[in-house]
């Protein structure tokens, strides 16, 4: 039996929170179990305090000492479908209300029909701004991750499959999960791992492997490819490349700190710039016209003495005679 779902009874009569705990910060179809389990016996959304294993996601002085246990047999929700959309973004938020907030509009849409239809709704643009910086988030790591090679012991008993790629990020958000199948798909022929302090994945080239997060500290150092590309970004750095609106959109400042060129930014920067100061601090050049000057008349050369005289056009014509055919 459900608890009091009654709005005024629960006011009069405050009932104990129940624990959801779900299986990781990103637990999707455990969070959908969890709600529909919820939503069947009509426990209010104020009634749930939502955990993950590891990572406790509420107020930790409002847990209450009470597990849940969604019905596996409840049935479906009809939600539209955009909400789906949202809650598979959204749930990937670093904000530990996130799944109370879902679980409300869940609510909310099931009871409150026209809730679809109103885009000021302050439960719907806070979810829709949380799966928005997710996104954000997700096209940073595809963007601005930074591999460099390692050779580890499996290169150095197996050099024919190549070395391993090792890249070291913090996103802001659950993303690794979500990422690691992406960078699976786009880098499925060579064997790479990244790193982040939450969690690490590594793939082989056949499956992926998740493990425990890794220190900046303990991540392997850069080797000299990362080298000899800071020495081609110094000599090919051009001040009209800096940090504009329009590459701060596209470029996030936190993921862009994280970059092996960006602390040659502001030595490079300086430079240009006292440059440009001392270029502009010279005087003007006072260019010189260039005034054509007239040609002169060509001369005809004088004829040596004991040279033959030049003769006429009419002089070289054939005589009559000579145009006359020959008979043989």
């Amino acid at each position: 039996m459900g608890m009091m779902s009654d709005p005024l009874t629960n006011d009069l009569f405050p009932q104990a929170l129940l624990t959801v705990t779900l299986q990781g910060p990103g637990d999707l179809e455990g969070f959908r179990r969890a709600a529909r389990g919820l939503l069947a016996q009509q426990i209010l959304p104020a009634q749930v305090s939502w955990q993950c294993t590891g990572l406790p996601v509420q107020d930790p002085l409002t847990a209450p000492p009470e597990s849940h246990t969604a019905a596996s047999d409840a049935p479906a929700v009809q939600v539209p479908p955009e909400f789906v959309a949202l809650c598979e973004s959204a749930i990937l938020h670093a904000d530990p209300r996130r799944f109370g907030l879902l679980y409300r509009l869940l609510w909310r849409l099931v009871h409150e029909p026209g809730l679809r239809h109103d885009p000021l709704d302050t439960d719907l643009v806070e979810a829709q701004h949380m799966a928005q910086a997710v996104r954000d988030e997700m096209h940073s790591m595809k963007a601005f991750v930074r591999f460099h090679s390692v050779q580890d012991e499996s290169f150095r008993n197996h050099p024919e499959g190549g070395p391993l790629h090792v890249a070291w990020v913090e996103p802001e958000h659950h993303l690794i999960e979500v990422m690691a199948a992406f960078f699976a798909r786009r880098f499925a022929q060579m064997r790479w791992a990244i790193l982040t302090p939450e969690r690490s994945a590594q793939w082989d080239g056949a499956r992926l492997h998740f493990g425990p997060g890794v220190r900046e500290a303990d991540a392997p150092l850069p080797d000299a490819g990362e080298k000899h590309w800071l020495a081609c970004y110094e000599h090919t750095f051009e001040p009209a490349r800096l940090p504009g609106r329009s590459l701060q959109k596209s470029m996030p400042r936190r993921p862009r700190r994280k970059l092996p060129e960006a602390v040659r930014l502001h030595p490079l920067a300086s430079t240009a710039h006292q440059r440009n100061h001392h270029l502009t601090a010279q005087p003007a050049t006072r260019m010189a016209r260039r005034v054509p000057q007239p040609r002169a008349a060509l001369a005809v050369p004088a004829q040596p003495q004991g040279a033959p005289a030049q003769l006429s056009l009419d002089e070289f014509a054939p005589s009559p005679d000579a145009l006359q055919p020959l008979l043989i």
